[in-house]
């Protein structure tokens, strides 16, 4: 890895849109999969939208997962974002999916703090 972190960026598809919908269980097999991957969890928390849908976000020692999910799309968006090289976000994408049971996910990678010349780094005013 060059830079600072990894950052996934998933569409997850046609997805079981029951499980879409249920705050415990998308709040349960996001910690699951932050574990999967090698993560140490930190904080956890979730929200249920009426009349549907569920986000939320995991905080582990490496950074974090989020989820938004669109029940009635069989939708979910989610970000993986880890530090360092210990910890593999594709591992807790792969598994998020499966137990989604998601016929489809499409996901970017993008390299984060990435520093190639430290001295050719500018900072940018907009003053």
């Amino acid at each position: 890895m060059n830079g600072l972190g990894r950052h996934i960026l998933a569409e997850i598809y046609d997805c079981n849109e029951e499980k879409l919908n249920d705050k415990d269980y998308i709040e349960k097999i996001m910690v699951e999969s932050a574990l999967k991957a090698g993560a140490e969890v930190r904080e956890v928390a979730f929200h249920k939208f009426s009349p549907q849908g569920v986000s939320g976000v995991v905080i582990i020692s490496e950074s974090h997962l989020t989820i938004h999910t669109w029940p009635e799309l069989h939708y979910a968006a989610v970000d993986v974002f880890t530090c360092g090289e210990r910890v593999n976000p594709w591992d807790a994408c792969n598994y998020m999916t499966e137990f989604l049971e998601a016929k489809n996910m499409t996901a970017t990678e993008v390299k984060r703090g990435i520093f190639e010349n430290p001295v050719s780094v500018k900072k940018v005013s907009n003053e």
